[in-house]
């Protein structure tokens, strides 16, 4: 069904992505690159049908954070792949859910996987709730509307954006940058 919508979407998708951006570099935690790696981004395939399982139970309840939890997955990803990628690119879905679940998965990345200091994830909560509130803002703008196939599919690129932009935030506290390479 996503075919019937795809290049509407692709559209969504990028200027969504776009907009967080500019959520974050404002917040000082994305600069002009936006790191990535195609070896966390396969890890979204990978999460992906387990992600939304878990976000649509709960976007009803907690619309912000089925929407901004994508993006502390993208950062628990992205750090596991700076500290050993081999020994942590098989790991599933589950191993990201805290002591409670899926309820305490951001608690979980960002206390236990990654350690930030409090300073740190009281501006990367703060930021990511205001991308969370941004996407369904969007959404609503674009006229998309609840409970259609179109807002579904609408909803599972916001959580894409997320987690890649979640990824970009931890890459680039980790000291990632894009660096060209020049040819001899």
């Amino acid at each position: 069904m996503e075919e019937n919508y795809k290049e509407y979407l692709d559209s969504f998708e990028q200027r969504l992505e776009n907009g967080l951006k500019k959520i974050c570099t404002g917040a000082s935690l994305l600069g002009e690159d936006y790191p990535s790696s195609a070896d966390i981004d396969s890890k979204w395939a990978d999460y992906v049908k387990e992600y939304i399982a878990d976000a649509v139970e709960n976007f009803t309840s907690f619309p912000d954070a089925a929407i901004s939890w994508a993006a502390f997955l993208g950062m628990g990803v992205a750090h596991r792949w700076d500290r050993d990628w081999d020994l942590f690119k098989d790991e599933p879905y589950s191993n990201y859910y805290g002591s409670r679940g899926w309820d305490d998965m951001d608690e979980h990345i960002c206390n236990d996987i990654i350690k930030l200091s409090d300073e740190e994830k009281k501006l990367i909560v703060s930021t990511l709730q205001s991308c969370a509130i941004a996407v369904t803002s969007y959404i609503r703008h674009e006229g998309i509307e609840a409970q259609t196939a179109l807002g579904f599919y609408a909803l599972a690129r916001s959580y894409g954006a997320m987690f890649r932009l979640g990824a970009a935030i931890e890459l680039k506290r980790l000291g990632y940058r894009y660096q060209a390479v020049q040819s001899r």
